[in-house]
């Protein structure tokens, strides 16, 4: 039952990932620390092999089809993540895992906030349908 909720886990977040655009890390960090009880650095670690390929490899081709891509852009930005990615695993690798997971929520939460402020609720919405 273990590996049916972990397949079940992949394929809701590749639906999300396709939907979105968002890096599938957001959900299956959390869900692999309190749905399958693994430690923080070790979900992290696998999500990281994760989105090692797999991805975003699906969704990438329907946005690519509909010339959606900035290729220029994703080439560079992904040299910057690399770099970037080999900085942050140095220095989480070294944290406590009770240290890390709080910051991994921390960030969840700030990113929320920041994509909750931009929704600006539209005047009188609702003064269509009264």
């Amino acid at each position: 039952m273990h590996w049916l909720l972990i397949v079940a886990l992949g394929f809701a977040v590749g639906i999300l990932v396709g939907i979105m655009g968002i890096g599938g890390g957001i959900i299956v960090v959390p869900a692999l620390v309190h749905l399958s009880g693994m430690d923080q650095h070790l979900a992290q670690g696998t999500s990281l092999f994760i989105i090692l390929f797999p991805l975003g490899l699906g969704a990438l081709w329907v946005y690519w089809k509909k010339r959606q891509v900035n290729l220029r852009a994703g080439i560079v930005c992904a040299i910057g993540m690399l770099a970037g990615g080999y900085l942050g695993g140095r220095i989480a690798v070294d944290l406590d895992s009770a240290r890390l997971e709080s910051a991994f929520g921390l960030f969840l939460m700030l990113a929320a906030i920041l994509l909750w402020r931009r929704v600006k609720p539209t005047p009188n919405a609702g003064a269509e349908n009264a």
